[in-house]
């Protein structure tokens, strides 16, 4: 199977040339393209059917592109490239720690942008299972910074092989992360995500539930390796995962 097969691109940019430039790119590689020109053709395309990656620009017809990646980040569970005229280091920075995967400057060289969005794409392979399967079918188990994981038996265990005890809180919130590495998710989105679950809108509980975990599988919890928080909109599991 290659990394083309299934997968929905939605490209954002208010300029007709700049769309069909990269959906004429995007679909010669054998991707299939959404279009949406403003804020609300993105959310309307993220509502008409699967995206599995979204390249936004952060200027449409002067919406806040900024502003639409954090709503996009605590909507939907989808990837975010960030493309934009702007060069400055700032913007990129706030635009990755609003929870976008990449971010490319225009003018940009095609064959780049075409890695930057497989490499993201490639990233975020584990978490529809397709390598755990392969590695063991039927069952689901991966390894990060000398850990395993059976998400079937539902057991963690240390680089010695001791177990470690997690609450069903601690442990659910331990897998969503794992299945999705190296990506921002806002309070909003781990609260969605973690269906089943009583949350207060007032009190800051996934915080308190990211504390109790780190301190289960951090070596030192106050400076975390595995959980690091991103100000202003959430964590990220900040390690590889391996499939085993």
């Amino acid at each position: 199977m290659t990394v083309t097969a299934g997968i929905r691109i939605l490209v954002v940019d208010d300029e007709p040339q700049m769309r069909t430039l990269l959906r004429n790119v995007f679909e010669r590689e054998g991707f299939s393209v959404g279009e949406a020109g403003n804020g609300a053709e993105l959310f309307e395309g993220l509502r008409a059917s699967p995206v599995s990656l979204v390249t936004l620009d952060l200027t449409l017809g002067g919406e806040d592109g900024l502003a639409l990646a954090r709503e996009v980040r605590a909507r939907y569970d989808v990837p975010i490239i960030m493309i934009s005229a702007k060069a400055d280091e700032v913007d990129r920075i706030v635009g990755l720690e609003l929870g976008a995967d990449d971010y490319i400057c225009k003018p940009f060289n095609l064959r780049e942008a075409l890695a930057r969005v497989r490499a993201v794409l490639r990233r975020y392979e584990p978490r529809n299972g397709a390598h755990a399967a392969a590695a063991s079918p039927g069952r689901e188990r991966y390894s990060f910074g000398g850990m395993t994981i059976d998400l079937a038996s539902r057991d963690l265990a240390s680089a010695s092989g001791e177990k470690i005890a997690l609450t069903t809180a601690e442990f659910d919130l331990l897998c969503l992360m794992l299945k999705r590495p190296l990506r921002v998710m806002s309070r909003d989105a781990i609260m969605d995500l973690l269906k089943g679950h009583e949350w207060s809108p007032v009190d800051r509980t996934i915080d308190t539930l990211v504390a109790r975990l780190r301190k289960k599988i951090e070596r030192d919890p106050n400076a975390p390796v595995f959980i690091k928080s991103v100000r202003g909109v959430g964590y990220l599991f900040s390690v590889d995962v391996t499939p085993c």
